[in-house]
């Protein structure tokens, strides 16, 4: 886990091929490319309810955003891990035009990031998404772009309102999964992340357990487009999370893409390489 502090811990100060079907294809990186500007991004705390992981920070470009990226942290959904690894990329999204939503949400453990599990971690990535509503922001280009776990919650976020607890909320329109964990049976199975995925679920080791309503593999089709971006190296997701969820989406009439780059686990989160370009690239074409 080292890289991922080098790339997005505390110490930072900043923040493929097709495979789709159906009579559109996704959206695709073509409008104008954004740039980055050296302006210092306006920094907002908001909390969208009571506990102390229950809040967000939003990243304001200089003059009106041309959409909102809702930024979704990774660490296997573990306490220890926070919203400081999504501070890079809401800096760096800011710099290019876009108010960045990064999200802290209750995880699994103890201690002030704790308290979550199936289904408060679920809860608060809904009602941070739906603080939305409380800015001044135009949300008709909401896109959520998460890391890992994050990638996961990302992907469950697009079909949440298919369950009535978290309906009527803010839409997404759009998910860029990085290296997401999208098929939780699968995870169990392979045992990715060890015991992470039972944990969250509050299981035992029954892949079978699983409920169908936090699993983004089982939710297919999503009706809004998803790109995974996912490192052909990458030893803690494997990048069969990402191939099988693409090949499932678009046999189901789902919009999605595979985006394979070169490297590990940790490269679609560095501002400065060329994961992240390319991801920069998606959102060009959606905002």
């Amino acid at each position: 886990m080292s890289r991922r502090v080098v790339l997005g811990g505390p110490a930072a100060v900043g923040i493929g091929s097709l495979a789709a079907c159906g009579d559109d294809p996704p959206p695709g990186p073509t409008s104008r490319r954004s740039e980055r500007v050296t302006t210092t991004p306006e920094v907002r705390r908001i909390e969208y309810g009571e506990g102390p992981a229950r809040f967000g920070e939003l990243h304001l470009p200089a003059g009106d955003p041309r959409g909102v990226v809702v930024v979704v942290h990774g660490g296997f959904w573990r306490a220890q891990y926070d919203l400081s690894l999504g501070t890079p990329l809401a800096v760096d999204l800011a710099r290019r035009g876009w108010a960045a939503w990064n999200i802290e949400y209750r995880r699994v453990g103890s201690g002030t990031g704790g308290g979550g599990g199936a289904p408060e971690t679920f809860d608060d990535v809904a009602a941070a998404i739906d603080a939305l509503r409380g800015t001044d922001l135009d949300l008709s280009t909401v896109v959520a772009v998460g890391h890992s776990a994050g990638g996961h919650l990302a992907a469950w976020a697009a079909s949440r309102a298919r369950d009535e607890r978290w309906a009527g909320g803010v839409e997404l329109t759009g998910v860029v999964s990085q290296a997401g964990v999208l098929d939780l049976r699968r995870a169990i199975r392979e045992g990715v992340g060890e015991t992470a995925v039972q944990d969250l679920l509050g299981i035992g080791a029954d892949p079978g357990a699983v409920d169908a309503a936090y699993d983004p593999q089982q939710q297919l089709p999503l009706g809004v487009p998803l790109w995974c971006v996912h490192g052909r190296d990458d030893d803690i997701v494997p990048i069969n999370q990402s191939e099988e969820y693409v090949a499932a989406a678009t046999a189901a009439g789902a919009r999605a893409e595979l985006v394979a780059v070169d490297d590990d686990h940790f490269v679609v989160i560095d501002p400065d390489g060329p994961a992240w370009a390319e991801i920069v690239g998606i959102l060009d074409g959606l905002g």
